[in-house]
């Protein structure tokens, strides 16, 4: 089994991820801001390390097989903390990096998207061996955004939008299988299953809530929201995921995916 070092290990895709390779037998770090805590087990070695000054690195990374890199931030510094952890690995002497992207990164003119197409190029010239998967949006993105827009009795729907919803866990499994096996370089796409109106993903967390909104059709403007409708975000020759938005609706704490 490999050591394998997950940074953003405590977040949405980190803490499955460390979880799923934790049974897969492996010898798991987090990397975190904030390290795991508590009495969970088994749990990983946790290190404090914070990418935007990358002290502790050297220390974390001491003996790793492999990287997968997860931490994020859409608030800006990807960049410099990837060239932090990329610099640090070439001198730990780690012979794999795995990068987590976004599908349409290199087709969807969004400023994080930018970032993260900089990030793949960065790793890929960094000679490290390295392996890239994109895959489309999680359920919990999707819900987190319409439950924003939800606060308001009338909610905005874009027209023409069309997302891929992916599970999280599904994402973290074919993680750990990539962290698991040789550089690979960039890999296929990971979608989910179905491919889904805004209008639908919206109304189908209202009634999954037992919320009433009104709702009003909004055609945005900009090329971003062009490339969206255009189905740049999307990847339907790669929907390989298999657990629905709603069937993630439905496990969610309660039984309402609104609340809380």
């Amino acid at each position: 089994m490999a050591t394998i070092l997950v940074t953003g290990g405590t977040g949405t895709l980190g803490r499955p991820l460390v979880h799923r390779l934790l049974d897969d037998g492996h010898d798991v770090r987090s990397l975190s801001r904030r390290p795991h805590t508590g009495a969970e087990r088994p749990r990983p070695q946790s290190y404090a390390v914070d990418l935007r000054d990358g002290t502790g690195l050297p220390e974390a990374l001491s003996g790793v097989d492999a990287i997968v890199h997860c931490a994020t931030t859409p608030a800006g510094g990807d960049m410099e903390a990837a060239g932090r952890l990329v610099q640090a690995a070439k001198a730990a002497g780690v012979p794999h990096l795995v990068y987590i992207s976004i599908v349409g990164v290199d087709r969807v003119p969004l400023g994080y998207y930018r970032t993260k197409l900089a990030v793949e190029r960065l790793i890929e010239d960094s000679g490290i061996g390295w392996t890239v998967l994109r895959t489309t949006q999680f359920h919990h993105l999707v819900l987190q955004l319409i439950k924003a827009g939800a606060r308001s009795p009338v909610l905005p729907v874009p027209t023409g939008v069309r997302v891929q919803p992916v599970e999280v866990r599904e994402v973290a499994a074919r993680l750990a299988e990539l962290a698991a096996a040789p550089p690979a370089g960039r890999v296929p796409d990971l979608g989910g299953p179905e491919v889904l109106t805004a209008r639908e993903l919206v109304r189908t967390t209202l009634e999954a809530g037992g919320r009433h909104r009104l709702l009003m059709p909004l055609r945005l403007p900009g090329p971003t929201a062009a490339a969206l409708r255009r189905g740049e975000n999307l990847t339907p020759e790669h929907a390989e995921g298999r657990r629905t938005y709603a069937e993630f609706l439905a496990e969610r704490v309660g039984g309402d995916p609104m609340g809380g």
